[in-house]
């Protein structure tokens, strides 16, 4: 199973985390995959990026980045190849970051 299977995976663990998966490799970005979900509280926001910083640990993956405090309405886990954006519903529909890449192609999860 691939890091990004695994990752996406584990999100979709949740109640409706509205997962879309832009393949970003080949175009002019420094990462080849976006995973964009959705939780549905802080809580539930912290809970996923901590078990995706877990599955990267256990794989020795370079983590990049991550948002650390417990404040945000988006968190980023940067990575490299893969960036997870976890967003709280109101914050997904202001920033409407798939639109932004509204021609990348999107994989489904049995894809990857």
């Amino acid at each position: 199973m691939s890091l990004l299977r695994e990752i996406c995976d584990e999100i979709l663990k949740e109640e409706d985390p509205d997962l879309v998966i832009l393949k970003m490799k080949g175009l002019s970005y420094l990462t080849d995959y976006f995973v964009i979900a959705t939780a549905n509280s802080s809580v539930n926001m912290r809970s996923i990026r901590d078990r995706v910083l877990q599955i990267l640990k256990s794989h020795n993956h370079e983590i990049i980045f991550y948002d650390k405090s417990d404040d945000h309405n988006w968190m980023i886990v940067d990575a490299g190849e893969i960036v997870v954006n976890i967003f709280t519903k109101a914050a997904r529909e202001f920033y409407d970051i798939e639109s932004l890449w509204s021609d990348t192609e999107r994989l489904d999860v049995k894809e990857v």
